[in-house]
């Protein structure tokens, strides 16, 4: 019987996504259309972070983790200081 070469081969499970989808998402989130959550269900991101990870990365807001989950988009935000603003 002849040796087997030990060849370790990782099975990969993450997708690879290009910059520009990831800077699609990026924008969508800052922008306020989206959650993280939501884009990750949409458009089937497979890690629970990786979103947040893009916007840390190629965002241009800051993106602490203490905060992600609690702070709004800066467009949520945007209207409901206006709603406030016609109560007033």
């Amino acid at each position: 019987m002849e040796k087997q070469e030990s060849k370790s081969y990782h099975r990969r499970t993450q997708k690879d996504y290009s910059l520009a989808f990831k800077l699609q998402i990026v924008d969508a989130v800052e922008k306020g259309e989206l959650t993280s959550k939501q884009a990750q269900l949409c458009y089937g991101i497979q890690g629970k972070s990786t979103v947040l990870v893009w916007l840390r990365k190629h965002g241009r807001l800051d993106w602490k983790e203490s905060e992600t989950m609690k702070r709004d988009t800066p467009n949520k935000k945007i209207r409901e200081l206006e709603k406030k603003l016609k109560r007033l």
